[in-house]
C-alpha cells in the first residue's frame, strides 16, 4: 500500500507544538512534532497515557479539549495550514474530510436519542442526505459497519447495544461523510479481543475500499504494528523513533521503545511462542514450570450454577443462566486465570467464590470446607484469607481516606493488632509494593492508576491472605505499568506462596502469568489445561479464536529481544 512518489502528502504535521494553559502555568503537551500522511495510508502513533498521542490527534481535527491551543508549528491538510482556522471554518472539515472515531463508546453516544437518530444526524450536518434518502444510508452504513439487521438496528438505543456493536455504530458515524482521513483514538481499548479484532478488521477493510488514510492513536504496540504500516513512537510529548512498524518491532532504537517492545504482553507471548518453536529452553522465559503445579487445592468450585432472573416482554419473568455447571479447582501457590469475553459468566463466579453472591446451586470449598455451611462469624474469619484486587483502581479506594487509612481499614476492622502495629504494618506493606512510606500520607487523587493499584495489592495483602481474586486487575493500565505490577505480582506470589485467582479476557496477559487456564463461554467451561497445552494445542475453536485475536501475536520477532 505504499504511496507513489509524485503524490502530495494528505497530512503533514510540521513542528506542531501543543500547550495547555493552567493556574501553575503551561504545560507543554506537544512539542515539535512532524509527521507525514499520505493518501490511503496508514499510520498509528504510540505511547502510554500522556504522551501527547491524543492530543496530537485532537489537534489535527480542532477539538483540542481545555485551554488547549496549538502554539507552533503548522498542520497541513492537502497543502492547507488549518491549525490557525476558527472553529466555524474548521466545520468545513470535521467529518467531511477528517472523521473521528472517539475511544468511548457511551460517552459519545446521547443516551436518549435512537441510534439511527444519532447516525442521521451526521449525515445532516454533513449535508450529504436528508429525509428518505438519509434513512436508507443509515441502514447501509449500519451493514457496512457490520450491524445485522440494520433496519430495526437504527430504531433502538445506545443501551440496547454492547460495548463492541456501539464502537461500531461509532465508526458508521466517522466514515458517514467519507472523509480521506479517519483518525481512530484507542478505538478499541474497551472490547473484548474478538470484538476488537472484528472492528480493526472492518476498519482496514474499509479503508482500504474506500482508499482513505487511517491514524489510529494507541497504547498498544502489537495492535499498532498488525495494523498500520508506519509507527510513530510518543514519549513526554516528543516523537522519539518512527519508521515501518515492523522495522521498528525487530530493531528499536530508542530505549523507551526498546522498554515498550519489551513490556508488551502480546509481544512477550510472540517471544514465548518462537522460542518454544525454536526448542530453546524457555524457562528464563516463563518463570512458571510445569514441574512446579502442586496437587493441593486451596478453592475448589463444584457444579457452580447462577440463574439470575430478568424481566422478558411485557413483564413476563425469564430466567437467565449466567454460569452454568462450572467445575474447576485451585492449586495452592499457583495462579489460575478464568478468561472469557465480557458475558462470559467469569466475573460472577469470582463474586461467589468471594461470596459477595449465593449460588443458586453447586459449591465452592476453600481448603476442603463447604463455604455455604459457615456461620456469619466463620465467614468474617474465612474473608481474611481471600482477597480481591478489582479493575479499576479508580473506584475501589476511597478518595475520603488517606492511603494509610485505606490499607489500615481491614486490619482494624479484623482488629488486628493496636495501634502501633498496624502502623508498622502498614509501613511494612508499602515496602512490599514498592511504594515510598511517605505515601501513607497523601490521598488517593494525587496517585497515578498504576500507583492506585499497587496500594490496591497493598490492601489486599494486610491481612495475609492465601488467595487473591485479580478481577481484570491490569486492563486499565499502561503497557509499562502493567508490567511493573504483572511482575510485582509475581514477586509477591514466590515470596508468600499465595494463590491467584486471575479474571480477564486479555490472553496476553494470561500467556505471562498463567499455570492453568480455564476458558469461559456464555456460562460453560469449554476448555482447560495448563497455559503450555492451550497455547500450543487449543482444542475449541473458541479458544483458539481468543488466541488469533491477541493483536501481535503472530508478528514474526526473532528471539533476540
Amino acid at each position: 500500500m505504499g504511496h507513489r512518489h509524485g503524490d502530495e502528502p494528505l497530512l503533514e504535521l510540521k513542528d506542531l507544538c501543543v500547550s495547555f494553559t493552567s493556574s501553575t502555568g503551561t504545560v507543554e503537551a506537544v512539542r515539535n512534532v512532524n509527521l507525514t500522511i499520505y493518501p490511503g495510508q496508514s499510520v498509528a502513533i504510540v505511547g502510554e497515557s500522556g504522551s501527547g498521542k491524543s492530543t496530537t490527534a485532537m489537534a489535527v481535527i480542532g477539538l483540542l479539549p481545555g485551554t488547549g491551543k496549538v502554539t507552533g508549528g503548522e498542520i497541513l491538510y492537502k497543502g492547507k495550514d488549518i491549525s490557525k482556522l476558527s472553529s466555524r471554518e474548521m466545520e468545513a472539515y470535521r467529518g467531511s474530510e477528517i472523521g473521528l472515531v472517539p475511544q468511548d463508546p457511551m460517552s459519545n453516544l446521547n443516551p436518549v436519542w435512537r441510534i439511527g437518530t444519532q447516525i442521521k444526524e451526521s449525515l445532516k450536518a454533513n449535508n450529504i442526505a436528508t429525509g428518505a434518502e438519509a434513512d436508507k444510508r443509515v441502514a447501509e452504513l449500519l451493514e457496512e459497519a457490520g450491524l445485522p439487521d440494520a433496519e430495526r438496528r437504527a430504531k433502538q438505543y445506545p443501551h440496547e447495544f454492547s460495548g463492541g456493536m456501539r464502537q461500531r455504530a461509532l465508526i458508521g458515524m466517522g466514515l458517514a461523510a467519507r472523509p480521506n482521513l479517519l483518525i481512530a483514538d484507542e478505538p478499541t481499548s474497551a472490547l473484548d479481543v474478538t470484538v476488537q479484532k472484528q472492528i480493526l478488521d472492518h476498519l482496514g477493510t474499509l479503508a482500504s475500499d474506500l482508499g482513505n488514510a487511517v491514524l489510529f492513536i494507541t497504547h498498544d504496540l502489537g495492535l499498532a504494528a498488525e495494523r498500520a504500516e508506519h509507527l510513530v513512537v510518543m514519549h513526554r510529548g516528543r516523537i522519539v523513533e518512527s519508521g515501518p512498524s515492523l522495522d521498528i518491532l525487530r530493531h528499536p532504537q530508542h530505549p523507551y521503545t526498546q522498554r515498550l517492545v519489551k513490556a508488551a504482553p502480546s509481544l512477550a507471548s510472540a517471544r514465548i511462542r518462537s522460542a518454544q518453536e525454536q526448542g530453546i529452553e524457555t524457562a528464563e522465559l516463563l518463570s512458571h514450570s510445569a514441574e512446579k503445579i502442586p496437587d493441593e487445592e486451596v478453592i475448589r468450585v463444584e457444579n457452580l450454577t447462577k440463574v439470575f432472573d430478568i424481566r422478558g416482554a411485557k413483564g413476563s419473568k425469564k430466567k437467565f443462566k449466567a454460569v452454568d455447571d462450572v467445575t474447576f479447582g485451585l492449586r495452592k501457590g499457583t495462579t489460575l486465570a478464568l478468561v472469557g469475553e465480557s458475558g462470559s459468566g467469569k466475573s460472577t463466579v469470582a463474586n461467589m467464590i468471594l461470596n459477595l453472591l449465593d449460588p443458586t446451586s453447586g459449591k465452592v470449598y476453600y481448603k476442603g470446607t463447604d463455604l455455604s455451611t459457615l456461620n456469619r462469624r466463620e465467614l468474617f474469619e474465612m474473608r481474611r484469607k481471600l482477597q480481591v484486587v478489582f479493575q479499576n483502581p479508580y473506584g475501589s479506594l476511597d478518595p475520603m481516606y488517606s492511603i494509610y487509612r485505606c490499607i489500615e481499614e481491614p486490619l482494624k476492622v479484623h482488629k488486628v493488632g493496636n495501634r502501633k502495629e498496624r502502623e508498622n504494618r502498614v509501613a511494612e506493606l508499602l515496602d512490599m509494593v514498592a511504594m515510598p512510606r511517605s505515601t501513607m500520607r497523601r490521598y488517593t487523587n494525587e496517585l497515578s492508576g498504576g500507583q492506585r493499584q499497587r496500594i490496591a495489592v497493598a490492601r489486599a495483602l494486610a491481612l495475609n491472605p492465601e488467595v487473591i481474586v485479580l478481577d481484570e486487575a491490569v486492563s486499565a493500565l499502561d503497557v509499562l505499568v502493567q508490567n511493573q505490577i504483572l511482575q510485582l505480582m509475581a514477586d509477591l506470589q514466590d515470596e508468600l506462596d499465595l494463590s491467584y485467582l486471575f479474571i480477564t479476557h486479555d490472553l496476553a496477559v494470561v500467556r505471562q502469568t498463567a499455570d492453568e487456564i480455564v476458558v469461559m463461554k456464555q456460562g460453560q467451561i469449554v476448555e482447560s489445561g495448563t497455559a503450555d497445552e492451550i497455547f500450543a494445542g487449543a482444542k475449541e475453536a473458541y479458544t483458539r479464536d481468543l488466541i488469533d485475536s491477541v493483536p501481535g501475536l503472530g508478528i514474526e520477532l526473532g528471539a533476540t529481544i
